[in-house]
């Protein structure tokens, strides 16, 4: 038999409206995550309290839960575009009243907890807390958000790439502080479809990063002609770290220090210190070492996946293919730090051993 929200929250059907209040206040503060309690079953309490006050009597099924976690999906194209077009908007207004709500609890030092973004697409929990991090729970479709502090997040980030409007689309920017996913890796939050991270002065900690291409009809009408637009995820760190998983399809990543594992097809990365943990690197990879800066490729065997057209560049403009730094028994033998002024010609080459780091280790 389906329970009830009246069950799940432990009330009589009919309840006063003070006796439902109580019974979330009463639960909330048994099963909230931050006094060790189980995060699943809060949501669940949440959800039940949510949908009391509209009157609902059942929580939605599974079928249900379903089609409001995704964008819209109708008959034709056409549909699908018009209808996920208006959700993002809605839901990017949305991120401008919380990013207004968490300033403002910034400003007088208060802690609060409120509920951000869309019925269909499901929402936000927002929650300022008395360290000054904002803390988010759920998925985050579309909109910008700027905090003055560290924002630490439970879920992943997307982006209407679709919408031809920047202020709808994600853009997430913490100007003190870092941006970190908790345990990404272990509960698989991404960033896809185009999303923007910015920390000026911080780190960002994520798991796997994608992009997105797609390919549209010729804009002079040519039939049977595309074009195809790239919609690159970016992750800037100009001042700290950017540590992530798994790269892929069209991303950009910026930062003083970057360590990611494997990195395929159209991904571009910028740093001081670069340390690679993974063993492929194809598809159009192209890294740019900053002056005095330093690379690194952990892996301990020989058989690196590096594609032909994978290159690293200096900041002067030197280029060079991985496959010949392979060749040269630079890549795939254990890490080596390879340094700007060796491979600009200024130094000898300067090897040093390895620390012995995991990539694990950057996640704690």
């Amino acid at each position: 038999m389906v329970e009830s929200n009246y069950d799940i929250l432990g009330v009589p059907e009919g309840a006063s409206k003070k006796e439902i209040q109580d019974a979330f206040r009463k639960l909330a503060l048994e099963h909230h995550s931050d006094r060790g309690g189980d995060d699943e079953k809060f949501k669940r309490i949440k959800l039940a309290f949510d949908d009391l006050k509209r009157g609902k009597k059942y929580p939605d099924s599974l079928e249900e839960i379903h089609k409001k976690s995704r964008f819209y999906s109708g008959d034709s194209e056409e549909e699908k575009r018009k209808k996920n077009l208006l959700l993002s908007k809605d839901v990017a207004r949305e991120m401008k009243v919380a990013e207004e709500w968490a300033a403002a609890l910034n400003r007088v030092d208060a802690t609060g907890v409120r509920l951000f973004g869309s019925k269909e697409l499901g929402e936000l929990e927002f929650e300022r807390k008395a360290n000054k991090a904002l803390s988010i729970k759920g998925k985050y479709w579309a909109g910008h958000l700027t905090y003055d502090g560290p924002i630490i997040m439970w879920g992943s980030i997307t982006n209407p790439y679709f919408s031809e409007s920047e202020k709808y689309k994600t853009h997430i920017r913490v100007t003190n502080g870092n941006f970190k996913l908790i345990d990404p890796i272990e509960n698989k939050y991404d960033i896809t479809n185009g999303a923007k991270i910015t920390a000026d002065n911080g780190d960002i900690i994520v798991g796997s990063v994608s992009g997105i291409k797609d390919l549209l009809p010729d804009p002079q009408g040519r039939v049977g002609m595309h074009i195809l637009k790239e919609h690159f995820t970016e992750l800037r760190a100009p001042k700290g770290k950017i540590i992530a998983g798994n790269i892929h399809e069209t991303v950009k990543l910026e930062a003083e220090t970057v360590i990611v594992i494997n990195l395929v097809d159209n991904v571009k990365i910028k740093g001081k210190n670069i340390l690679v943990y993974g063993s492929k690197i194809n598809y159009n990879v192209e890294f740019e070492l900053k002056i005095e800066g330093k690379i690194r490729f952990y892996d301990q065997g020989s058989g690196y996946d590096i594609s032909d057209d994978a290159v690293l560049k200096l900041e002067n403009g030197k280029q060079f293919r991985l496959r010949d730094l392979k060749g040269a028994q630079m890549i795939g033998y254990g890490g080596e730090d390879i340094t700007y002024d060796y491979l600009d010609g200024k130094e000898k080459k300067n090897q040093t051993k390895s620390t012995g780091l995991k990539l694990g280790d950057f996640f704690k």
